[in-house]
């Protein structure tokens, strides 16, 4: 008698989550711990600040680029042995980057980092899932996100006190005991799959792929630094993207075995669940990108200071997990994920009212909100997308929906910096005007021969609130984006999820 995998019980299964978070953790951790770091790095390298960002664009392009392979690697050579060469490749890397002499050679060890690393997102997930009763796949997922999204709240944290405290080079070494632990545990306690020998790849559709995410992701990363369409490299990086996606579509629409099973695309509820996972990336990450810079470089809180502030994110992130989790199987899932967009929205409306003199109380509780928030929102995401779909279409859909969240988190990351440097452009313009030698409020610093001194501190605060300004822009637009998903949720009709068949 055949019993789907996905009902059994597998033995040590509680040693075997404990290492699948521990590799989530190590993957997500890597999106924001180096941003803490990046003043130090352009010391100690010599680099602009446009330079060291490719220690961060890397990383996200080779992981977009590599993810959608996972589905067949994984049946060609086995979902363990790929997932315990991803966890020591990923990890090796990491000393590589960390002992890096060069930004040339810490380009190269995040990109090593990125390709070995992107298999973990997807196959972990594929394996929680397939360790649980559908019912219970609410309560697997929400563990599951802990390790997968909690590392991007963590990271801020964790990274500012290693690198005030000890170097910015252990932001890196920081995952080799996580490392191998997480390889430890699943080498010793978790089967092997079963394997497809002769699973090929269809090199064409993974090429085209790769040309489109990847011109997309450098495109949307380096877009606002080099003011978009004005520049010949934003025009060419739209064209490979725009070349690279249709040659995609039109081959995997026509391919006997595409790259990606399309098949997945026909269920309504994976392509519903896909978009939201796109507005995720869209609503959460810019967030963690802009916050830290906000914090240091215009309030002028300390590096450790500004981790510690965005812990009540994570608090609540993992709260919300975990009651979601609990309530995903008795609660309808639009119900769900529109009180996590309403929460998203509120926090990012609260955060466009602040000055620069806000107080850690107002920083504490819109981090906290906007942690329950995500928390509420990922898991009946997942849930939607996943329900319907057999053991051996997670892994592909996974890599999907998780590309999918990757490539909208540049893509927001980039739209929400063009409201920040066009507002504030704007503002200081406004601005401007009522600063001069003539202005009557000024006039006994002037008497005083203060002239020069007072304009330019006048210069510097300036800066300081149209900056504000922009911030608050930003704020704003993000709140105003969740919009979008909550109508699209109103319109979608009865979702299903768990055990419901």
């Amino acid at each position: 008698m055949n019993v789907d995998m996905e009902e059994k019980t597998p033995r040590f299964r509680g040693v075997i989550i404990a290492s699948i978070m521990l590799a989530t953790l190590l993957y997500s951790i890597d999106w924001t711990i180096v941003v803490v770091a990046f003043p130090h790095m352009k010391g100690i390298f010599a680099a602009t600040q446009d330079q060291v960002a490719w220690v961060i664009t890397c990383y996200i392009v080779a992981s977009a680029i590599t993810m959608p392979t996972a589905g067949w690697a994984s049946r060609r050579f086995g979902r363990k042995r790929m997932i315990l060469l991803s966890i020591a490749g990923f990890t090796i890397s990491s000393v590589m980057c960390g002992a890096a002499d060069s930004l040339a050679v810490e380009v190269i060890s995040r990109t090593v980092q990125g390709l070995t690393g992107a298999f973990i997102i997807p196959l972990s997930n594929s394996v929680m899932l397939d360790m649980f009763p559908r019912k219970d796949h609410g309560r697997a997922l929400s563990i599951w996100s802990v390790g997968a999204f909690s590392g991007s709240f963590l990271g801020p944290v964790l990274g500012g006190y290693l690198t005030e405290y000890l170097s910015w080079r252990y932001v890196f070494y920081i995952n080799i005991p996580i490392g191998i632990m997480a390889f430890t545990g699943i080498f010793v306690f978790m089967k092997e799959s079963s394997k497809q020998k002769n699973a090929r790849l269809d090199w064409f559709g993974f090429l085209t792929l790769a040309l489109g995410v990847s011109a997309l992701q450098i495109m949307t990363d380096r877009g606002h630094r080099l003011d978009w369409f004005e520049s010949p490299e934003i025009i060419i990086e739209a064209a490979l993207a725009a070349l690279g996606f249709y040659l995609f579509l039109a081959h995997s629409l026509s391919a006997r075995s595409p790259f990606l099973d399309f098949r997945i695309l026909a269920k309504r509820q994976f392509r519903l669940g896909m978009i939201l996972m796109g507005f995720y990336g869209l609503l959460t990450v810019p967030i963690l990108a802009i916050m830290p810079v906000f914090l240091e470089e215009l309030i002028g809180y300390p590096i450790d200071v500004v981790g510690l502030l965005q812990t009540p994110r994570g608090v609540g992130l993992v709260l919300a997990l975990f009651l979601a989790g609990k309530l995903s199987a008795r609660v309808d899932p639009r119900v769900l994920m529109s009180l996590g967009l309403i929460a998203i929205a509120i926090s990012n409306y609260e955060m466009s009212q602040w000055s620069l003199d806000v107080g850690e109380r107002e920083i504490i509780w819109t981090g906290l909100l906007q942690g329950v928030g995500a928390g509420i929102l990922i898991i009946p995401i997942q849930e939607v997308a996943f329900y319907g779909s057999s053991s051996g279409q997670r892994v592909d859909a996974s890599a999907i929906i998780n590309l999918m969240r990757s490539v909208c988190s540049s893509v927001g990351v980039s739209i929400t910096l063009v409201f920040y440097f066009i507002n504030s452009g704007t503002a200081r313009s406004d601005l401007v005007p009522y600063v001069n030698k003539f202005s009557g409020s000024f006039n006994r610093e002037f008497d005083n021969g203060t002239n020069n001194q007072v304009l330019a501190q006048m210069g510097q605060e300036i800066d300081r609130q149209a900056s504000m300004l922009g911030y608050s822009a930003a704020f704003l637009f993000l709140s105003s984006l969740a919009i979008i998903p909550f109508l699209l949720l109103c319109i979608s009709g009865k979702l299903r999820v768990g055990d419901q068949v």
